[in-house]
């Protein structure tokens, strides 16, 4: 297996659920870590962000447009709820 090196932070369990599946999907090899720590109750994720993403350093670029995407559907949902929010007022 190719080196793995950081790619970039995840900033959610479910923005990690969502790239995982795509990589897995593509077949681009990964592994994405959590910062959560039992011991300190999840303080890491707090200061340091919920996890990140670690793969070979030629699909970096892939990756990030990927992450771009997830973050692009994550703020238009958001922008979505809160215009639906604003009609039921």
């Amino acid at each position: 297996m190719a080196r793995l090196e950081k790619i970039a932070f995840i900033e959610n369990e479910i923005e990690a659920l969502c790239l995982r599946g795509i990589l897995e999907e593509r077949g681009i090899p990964h592994i994405i870590r959590s910062h959560h720590d039992l011991a300190y109750d999840g303080l890491f994720q707090f200061s340091r962000g919920w996890g990140h993403v670690e793969a070979p350093v030629e699909h970096k670029n892939e990756i990030l447009a990927i992450l771009e995407v997830i973050h692009q559907r994550s703020i238009h949902e958001d922008d979505e709820m809160d215009s639906e929010e604003e009609s039921l007022k």
